[in-house]
């Protein structure tokens, strides 16, 4: 195995290489703190954008096991705000799925970059996902709910305000009880950027015109919500995957399912419950989560069959696709 030619000498990371549980390769590169040259570490807690979808979904589905909702609940049902002209009678499966049609507040076939939402609306006030409601409960309808799979943030700004009404708790404090307190995750959080705790890394841009990299905090999130934003490590990645396949979160038949191609599109590939499903593998042995905002790009990737699990993270935006794509190749083919 001969993994270090694989990566770019400037990138700045944590890659993480385990099978069977134990570490094949592990390695930290480039700065946590480029200005102040503090290095990255494996226990950095790097920014992750959506792949916190897979933690909310997990919370849903707990939540269904125990009989706290089900699948054909609609948001009519659960929600006690006005919907205005979205579609009282959307479905949890549908959200889960990107199958609603609800309007999405970050339509990524219209947007082009994150940062561009918050021109007119600042984002130092998004610390909930309540607070994100403005930016889409307005909006019509993107479809007919169940016509089709289409990639949906506010979706799961939704199944994490379903997880708040239902537990009478915020979301993010119920998955630290139900899912990082159970895994061992004591590095997993949703933060907020003025309020970061010990050892997380800055997250940098790039700018063409001046030459110089600058930081993210004015084009995401203050604070992580349904739709992702979380704060992790690539060791507690591990231990999310460990729990979730050993059954420790979820029921063996729910983990199935959620492992199971629920919906697909041509252009995007197949989708399960809050996680995606390599097309290139039949047997939905590789499935996997991923996340991209501006300065922040993260995959995790789980060989089935192999028990290799393959997690990237970088806080300067760099190509973890590629390299995880490369990894995989060298790996198994």
């Amino acid at each position: 195995m001969n993994i270090e030619n694989l990566i770019e000498k400037d990138f700045n990371g944590c890659i993480s290489i385990q099978k069977n549980g134990e570490t094949m390769f592990e390695a930290a590169y480039g700065y946590a703190d480029l200005a102040n040259k503090i290095p990255n570490t494996l226990d950095t807690k790097f920014a992750t954008a959506s792949a916190g979808k897979v933690f909310v979904a997990v919370g849903i589905l707990q939540l269904i096991e125990k009989k706290k909702l089900s699948f054909n609940d609609t948001i009519g049902k659960l929600l006690d705000f006005d919907l205005h002209n979205i579609d009282p009678n959307i479905t949890v499966e549908q959200l889960l799925t990107h199958t609603s049609g609800i309007p999405d507040y970050f339509d990524e076939s219209i947007l082009d970059e994150y940062a561009e939402l918050w021109r007119d609306y600042p984002n130092y006030k998004i610390r909930t996902s309540a607070d994100l409601l403005p930016l889409f409960i307005h909006k019509p309808m993107m479809y007919p709910r169940g016509e089709r799979f289409q990639y949906n943030n506010s979706g799961f700004v939704v199944l994490g305000l379903m997880i708040e009404a239902i537990t009478k708790t915020p979301f993010d404090i119920y998955l630290k009880e139900y899912i990082f307190d159970v895994c061992g995750m004591n590095s997993t959080g949703y933060y907020e950027l003025d309020r970061l705790p010990a050892k997380c890394a800055n997250n940098y841009i790039y700018d063409e015109n001046r030459k110089e990299y600058y930081t993210n905090i004015y084009s995401v999130d203050v604070k992580g919500t349904g739709a992702g934003g979380a704060f992790t490590t690539v060791g507690d990645v591990n231990l999310f995957w460990n729990a979730l396949l050993s059954g420790n979160l979820l029921s063996v038949d729910m983990t199935r399912k959620m492992l199971s191609v629920q919906s697909s599109s041509e252009e995007d590939g197949n989708y399960g419950y809050g996680i995606w499903l390599n097309p290139n593998f039949s047997d939905n042995s590789l499935p996997y989560f991923v996340g991209s905002d501006p300065g922040v790009s993260f995959t995790s990737n789980y060989k089935l069959d192999l028990n290799i699990c393959i997690t990237i993270v970088s806080n300067f935006g760099d190509n973890v696709w590629k390299l995880a794509r490369d990894i995989r190749n060298e790996l198994f083919g």
